[in-house]
């Protein structure tokens, strides 16, 4: 048996950095992976360019839907794990991974059929321009045929952050990022599949990957005991996972649903306003990268010092978080909000195109000041196992904001995309306030307990 990271004691801002790094990388590659797929069709796409960005776009960010659920599930395990690990009860870890296999499992074959059966429902549902509307079910109907890898691709990434491992999960995307982007120029370069290309590379990239990891685990000492017996439905570990993992899975959910009533919206303007946001929401992934990395980190972290009662521990990792996030949001703020049609460029060649996805990254830009501190409040309120308030403060502000401001910005003359991706930053900020008022009751509530 081998020990991980130990994050309940010694210094907490050099740990976290450490931890954060990996996971930083990681999601740098995943964000590659799916950036590659947009780039490799709009290079490579010729007078379809357009036509395959749109279905790629409004494809990928429906899957990404999917990731979402499987993702924001999967957070019951690396918290509940956390949390056994913290408390020094490594014995019960196994018996939570062996349950969580089988839940993931299960979910895998579910989603497979149901998102194969209903891709022409999404695309229509995703108002996907009739030009793309083929495409884009293709796009979708690969895809989700390799749900069961998509599933055990993340669920291995969550256990290991459980423990304190983050570069198991960052071995994990590497292999399947440089697999994803060979298949993507061969198959769209080469063989000219357009999206459909894509979708193949992407399936076969996250199958060889998880076969490969799999086999490097193997070969690891683990600070846990698991065998193939405890891959077996026990009510109180699926129930523990489920009360912690659904209100995650549920809050990404409907939070990136108020982002395809977004792209809905836009697509319905026109071809060209839906390949520029589909280049703008590639390049977002890249721009939210380290507030997305400390949100992720935080839960592993803070699980860790609540299960040995550290909440204190805890919250100066919060601050730690707030300001390291910070400091690079401002450096991002500056590129996005003044250097966009450089960064669009990379991902388009029309010049309308370039233009409008310059456009909507600025409202972006703006949003990556505001979610340096809304991150990492979210992942500290997950690893304190609060996900159901992280659910209800992001719900209130999907729905309650972000839709309505930019449906409201889509019928004004002209039409302007800053004006509708203005929605974003407006729903930060008031998840904020939402989220700093909810940490003041929770500290007045720890101090209660901590006198009684």
């Amino acid at each position: 048996m081998k020990r991980e990271n130990n994050f309940t004691e010694g210094r907490i801002f050099a740990p976290l950095i450490t931890f954060a790094l990996p996971v930083l990388l990681a999601l740098l590659l995943q964000t590659a992976y799916g950036a590659a797929d947009l780039l490799i069709v709009g290079k490579f796409g010729g007078d379809l360019s357009d036509v395959y960005q749109s279905a790629v776009s409004t494809g990928s960010q429906i899957m990404q839907t999917l990731t979402l659920v499987i993702t924001g599930l999967s957070m019951g395990v690396t918290v509940f794990v956390g949390e056994m690990i913290g408390a020094k009860m490594s014995d019960k870890a196994g018996k939570i991974i062996g349950n969580g296999i089988f839940l993931f499992g299960v979910l895998a074959v579910i989603l497979t059929v149901v998102m194969t059966s209903a891709a022409p429902l999404l695309a229509g549902l995703m108002k996907s321009p009739a030009e793309a509307y083929d495409e884009t079910v293709a796009y979708i109907v690969i895809c989700s045929a390799g749900t069961l890898f998509i599933t055990a691709y993340n669920l291995v990434g969550s256990i290991f952050r459980g423990i304190g491992d983050s570069k198991m999960p960052l071995i994990t995307v590497m292999i399947a990022c440089v697999l994803n982007i060979l298949g993507d120029l061969l198959l769209v370069a080469v063989f000219h599949m357009g999206a459909k290309g894509t979708a193949f590379a992407t399936v076969f990239s996250q199958a060889i990957s998880v076969a490969l990891s799999l086999i490097i685990i193997r070969k690891r000492s683990l600070p846990f005991s698991f065998s193939l017996k405890d891959i077996r439905p026990q009510k109180i570990y699926i129930k523990s996972i489920l009360k912690l993992g659904t209100p995650v899975a549920l809050q990404d959910l409907l939070a990136n649903f108020s982002f395809l009533a977004i792209l809905a919206i836009i697509n319905n303007i026109g071809l060209t306003e839906s390949a520029s946001v589909g280049v703008a929401e590639k390049l977002c992934g890249f721009i939210m990268l380290v507030p997305s990395a400390f949100m992720q980190s935080m839960s592993s972290f803070v699980a860790q010092n609540m299960g040995a009662k550290k909440p204190e521990r805890a919250r100066k990792a919060l601050l730690c978080g707030i300001v390291s996030s910070l400091a690079v949001g401002v450096v991002m703020f500056y590129f996005t909000f003044f250097h966009g049609e450089l960064l669009s460029g990379l991902f388009a060649e029309k010049p309308e195109t370039v233009f409008g996805a310059a456009e909507y990254l600025k409202a972006y830009a703006i949003d990556c000041i505001f979610t340096s501190f809304l991150f990492c409040f979210m992942g500290y309120f997950n690893g304190c196992g609060r996900t159901t308030f992280v659910m209800l403060q992001g719900v209130i502000c999907a729905f309650g904001i972000r839709i309505p401001i930019s449906w409201l910005m889509s019928k004004q003359t002209p039409v302007s995309l800053f004006h509708i991706g203005l929605a974003i930053p407006a729903s930060t900020i008031v998840q904020i306030i939402i989220c700093v008022s909810f940490f003041f009751v929770m500290l007045r509530q720890q101090k209660r307990e901590t006198v009684q």
